[in-house]
């Protein structure tokens, strides 16, 4: 089976235009839900300035979306970094609990 076999098509619109993207077969709510996303961070940015050119806004939106997703992993990163400590301490606390509840024979 060819690669092409289980590839489509989504049609999407980016600050009025329309595009043609081609995506795994069953990712094309996928593909429309982010193009929606950057269409709204493009839009946003586009009615601060509407002098720029679809070209800059496109880039000003990709590093925005790119800022938001690197604010994201550097938070899970410190959540995941808590939740091991948290890790460790119980399993310290249950060890330290089990030795005291061991009567003197065992």
């Amino acid at each position: 089976m060819s690669d092409n076999a289980s590839r489509t098509t989504a049609q999407v619109t980016l600050l009025g235009a329309h595009y043609v993207f081609a995506c795994k077969a069953g990712e094309e709510r996928k593909l429309e839900r982010a193009a929606r996303y950057l269409d709204r961070a493009m839009q946003g940015i586009h009615s601060q300035n509407n002098l720029l050119g679809s070209e800059r806004v496109a880039l000003m939106a990709a590093l925005n979306i790119a800022h938001e997703l690197l604010e994201l992993t550097d938070a899970r990163r410190e959540e995941e970094r808590q939740l091991d400590q948290l890790s460790a301490r119980l399993e310290q606390a249950t060890a330290v609990a089990a030795l005291s509840n061991r009567t003197p024979a065992e």
